[in-house]
Order: structure tokens, then C-alpha cells, then sequence
């Protein structure tokens, strides 16, 4: 298999999920520039990551169905929940982080693509600091009472979550007030398969 990433982008959840899956791949980085290429194009029409090809050269993109992908193909690592509740809870959490959290960072990364007088620009990103922060808050909320997203053991939207909590911290969304959301942040960093990703993106 192939993953194409852009390092740090939300195919690192991918990226750690293979990790964590044990099964065999090639991660191929991405220049921004490349993703409008024909060549990139024909793989991933979007023009974006990540996108994932099989090693019958099957394509599969959008980050939440790589996940579930790669956890059924990966079985025995146990990261899609036992039961019908366990993989409920982990799609009730992929889903608020695919479409609430992932989607509220716009703001921050492309101002201008919702404003054009750059005047406005800092109060359009602190309010979605704002939004951020209430957001996370119902997360860190989630794991005062769970270790982890789907319970008391690691699913595919664990490594999700600290990929968008990579962001927060790079963007100064104020969390200093969630103390489960940086002991999961302290507990993912120092994670064996985390560590190894990030060194593959270039990120340690």
C-alpha cells in the first residue's frame, strides 16, 4: 500500500493508524505544489490528502473512510471497537471531529478565503478560537472519563484527535484549561508508533 501525505496535514492520522496496524506500507510525501499535478490528479481528483492505494492499486481517499479501511484490514489491532456500541462510539467521535473540529481550523488557515478585507481577519480567527475552544472542551470532557475516544482502548480516532491537536497548539487555541486533553496529548506523544510517523513527516 501507499499513503500519500503532506506532513502534518490530517493524513497523519493515517499515518499512525498504519503504524498501529502493523501492516506493510510505503508513506509518499507530497510537495503543496504536487497535489494540482495531472500525475496527483489521476490518483486523487480533490487535488488533496491523503489518498491511499492499495497494493491491487485500488484508490481510496477522504480521511475517515482510510481509517476504517485500515482498521478492517488490520483486524487483530483492535482499532475499530468490539461491538456495535464500541464502533458507535468511535464513528460518534470521528464524525465530530471530521466534521465540527477539523472543519472550524478554516478560518485559521485560510482567512481569506471567507473574508477579503484583511482587517477582519484577527477577529474571524478569534472567533474560531472560540469555537475551537468549546469544542475541544467536549472532548476533553469525553476523556476525563475515558482513556481514550472509544473507551479504554485506542481506536482510529485517537490518532485524529491529536493530529488537530497539533494544530490547536500551533494556532494558540487556548486549552490550558484541559487537563485530559493534554494528558492524552503527553500520552499519544510519547507513543512508539506516533514517534515513528513523525519522524517519517519530518515532525520530531
Amino acid at each position: 500500500m501507499k499513503l500519500y501525505f503532506l506532513p502534518g496535514a490530517c493524513s497523519l492520522a493515517d499515518h499512525i493508524t498504519l503504524e498501529w496496524s502493523g501492516l506493510t506500507y510505503e508513506a509518499v510525501e507530497m510537495a503543496r505544489d504536487e497535489l494540482k499535478s495531472p500525475a496527483y490528479l489521476a490518483i486523487n481528483p480533490a487535488g488533496a490528502v491523503p489518498a491511499l492505494v492499495d497494493d491491487d492499486g485500488w484508490t481510496l481517499t477522504e480521511n475517515v473512510a482510510i481509517l476504517h479501511y485500515l482498521a478492517d484490514k488490520a483486524p487483530d489491532a483492535g482499532l475499530a471497537g468490539d461491538d456495535a456500541r464500541g464502533r458507535a462510539e468511535i464513528n460518534r467521535w470521528l464524525g465530530f471531529l471530521n466534521s465540527d473540529v477539523h472543519q472550524s481550523f478554516k478560518p485559521l488557515f485560510a482567512p481569506a478565503g471567507f473574508i477579503t478585507d484583511e482587517s477582519q481577519h484577527e477577529d474571524l480567527k478569534a472567533q474560531a478560537r472560540d469555537k475551537l475552544h468549546a469544542r475541544f472542551a467536549r472532548i476533553d470532557n469525553r476523556l476525563a472519563h475515558a482513556t481514550w475516544l472509544g473507551g479504554e482502548t485506542r481506536s482510529i480516532a485517537d490518532p485524529y484527535l491529536f493530529v488537530v491537536l497539533r494544530w490547536a497548539h500551533a494556532l494558540k487555541v487556548d486549552l490550558a484549561d484541559m487537563p485530559a486533553l493534554d494528558a492524552f496529548f503527553k500520552r499519544m506523544s510519547e507513543d512508539a508508533g506516533v514517534k515513528k510517523a513523525l519522524a517519517a513527516e519530518g515532525l520530531d
